[in-house]
């Protein structure tokens, strides 16, 4: 079947780290997944909106949250479904106006789901190691920013 197309081709470690990234940061801080995410092979840089800055501590338990995960193995699977039949909690108010009412769900074990086009690992092991590169906090705007790499 093919789906709307997409202007990006990203790499597939990367991307599926962001998954998992997306899903702890919503775990560990009641956050909606990123919509701001620039994800590159050499380094990648996704943002949040939080309510206060993360302390160090925190930042290393991200860290290691997703390093487990890698570590569990979990598989990545595809699901394809009509926006009628969509599972409780799926946001697709991010797809475009113009996106096909069949929509592609990415399953990362039970630990993550969500409408995806992008190119994903088979299983999370694939991923290599998830490094933290860095952090920034804009008080402003309550932005939290993570850069990371994968290193395979």
């Amino acid at each position: 079947m093919a789906f709307n197309e997409h202007n990006k081709d990203e790499f597939p470690p990367a991307h599926t780290a962001e998954h998992l990234l997306n899903q702890t940061m919503m775990r560990m801080f009641g956050c909606e997944r990123s919509n701001n995410a620039h994800v590159e092979r050499k380094k990648s840089k996704i943002n949040y909106h939080l309510s206060q800055k993360p302390d160090r501590k925190a930042e290393r338990e991200i860290e290691q949250r997703i390093n487990d995960l890698i570590e569990a193995d979990l598989p990545v699977s595809y699901e394809t479904t009509d926006r009628e039949h969509l599972p409780e909690g799926i946001d697709v108010s991010r797809l475009p106006e113009d996106a096909d009412d069949e929509i592609r769900l990415v399953h990362i074990g039970d630990y993550d789901v969500c409408p995806c086009l992008g190119k994903h690992v088979r299983s999370t092991a694939q991923i290599g190691r998830f490094e933290v590169l860095g952090t920034n906090w804009d008080e402003a705007t309550h932005t939290f920013r993570i850069r990371y790499k994968t290193i395979g």
